[in-house]
């Protein structure tokens, strides 16, 4: 028997079979994230941040084919950008096919706003653009549309996926996909009064403790998120992001427009207020008669 060894790689050790690359999808952007090595390794971490981003793509995706077909396309910002490995992938994997559309990332670190912009123009990724504002400063700016199809905030922290729902609002937004992070205000509003609720009611015993207090506050806030978006007019998935294995903010909720306010979700949401006695602190943020 002959012992040559075959010049065609095996499968096993071919980055796009490893990565199940989609077709025309860019090996340069993939190293350009650092997601795959100058030579096209691809090493364990890399595979898992890739994993993660693949994984979220897969329910965008879904949405976006979702909306009416137009002469624009679709609409999608990104807040909390980061280096923009979402909008990138998103990009590559759909709008860059489709050859309309426009994807915004917002984010607060210049550099990454700069660094993000080179790249999209190396890749002539022309329809994407990306601006060196916060979540709240970006619902004002007259560099983003009037409208949006797509919101997304992946880790945005503490206050700034509320800030991501209100943008969201004001532009009408078809969809948001939200990953929330560091709900730390409401923990912050629970400390304040504790003394005061834990002679008021028992469940204070559910935050008495800092450590519970933290949790507490996480749990609540997507709560009170979801209850705020369903009295707004949105149906509400609310879903475990499977493929984020080394985070503990693995909560994805998922928003879609429908325009059927309930009544319910507003009047749960003002009775949760009352129960927590946060409605001074609180309830500010989720102003019902928008």
């Amino acid at each position: 028997m002959s012992k040559h060894k075959s010049a065609v790689t095996p499968k096993s050790q071919d980055p796009s079979a490893q990565l199940d690359l989609r077709p025309g999808q860019s090996i340069e952007l993939l190293k350009a994230l650092h997601i795959l090595t100058r030579d096209g390794k691809l090493n364990q971490d890399s595979r898992r941040k890739l994993k993660q981003v693949y994984h979220l793509f897969q329910f965008i995706e879904k949405l976006l084919k979702e909306l009416p077909a137009s002469a624009q396309g679709p609409t999608l910002a990104d807040h909390g950008a980061g280096k923009s490995y979402l909008g990138f992938i998103i990009y590559d994997l759909f709008f860059k096919a489709l050859g309309t559309g426009h994807i915004y990332g917002i984010e607060t670190r210049s550099e990454l706003v700069a660094s993000s912009q080179a790249l999209a123009q190396r890749l002539g990724f022309a329809r994407m653009q990306f601006l060196n504002l916060s979540v709240a400063e970006s619902a004002h700016s007259t560099a983003l549309p009037e409208l949006m199809d797509v919101v997304t905030a992946l880790h945005a922290c503490d206050t700034a996926t509320d800030d991501a729902i209100a943008f969201g609002l004001q532009k009408k937004a078809k969809f948001m996909v939200l990953v929330p992070c560091c709900q730390a205000e409401l923990a912050r509003a629970l400390n304040q009064h504790k003394a005061l609720n834990l002679q008021r009611t028992p469940l204070a015993e559910l935050w008495r403790h800092p450590l519970h207090t933290r949790e507490m506050g996480s749990q609540l806030t997507n709560v009170l998120r979801c209850l705020y978006l369903e009295a707004m007019g949105y149906q509400v998935t609310v879903t475990e992001l499977v493929g984020w294995e080394h985070s503990m903010k693995n909560e994805l909720i998922l928003a879609k427009y429908t325009g059927q306010k309930k009544r319910s979700a507003a009047e749960r949401l003002q009775a949760l207020l009352h129960e927590f006695g946060i409605e001074d602190s609180l309830g500010q943020r989720y102003p019902l008669g928008v």
